[in-house]
């Protein structure tokens, strides 16, 4: 029988591979431009291609500070809560500044 906790888990994990394939696909699809334009001297192409990685982090970072916050309700003692602020204030920064660089590029 699977218990409350377990199942918890499990979502943590689901939401934290989400978030990693995310990032990956990104990767993956800049990476697939980055190759078809390689010998392509267009600066929009570059720049294109730097908003679809941001893009694509922000969104994997956001399904990371999810998992994260799933994973402080299961063991809710104060170090996991003071490191789930930790973590979620770096990846809050991070995001915010990829998507400030984001609009700048736009």
């Amino acid at each position: 029988m699977i218990t409350l906790f377990k199942a918890i888990n499990y979502i943590v994990y689901a939401v934290s591979f989400l978030g990693m394939f995310v990032i990956l696909w990104g990767l993956l699809m800049v990476v697939k431009d980055f190759l078809f334009g390689l010998f392509a001297d267009d600066p929009q192409s570059k720049r294109r291609m730097r908003q679809k990685l941001g893009g694509y982090l922000v969104l994997g970072l956001e399904f990371f500070i999810a998992a994260d916050i799933i994973r402080t309700i299961t063991r809710p003692d104060w170090n996991d809560i003071g490191m789930l602020a930790a973590i979620i204030a770096l990846r809050t920064v991070l995001s915010y500044f990829l998507g400030l660089e984001l609009k700048e590029q736009a």
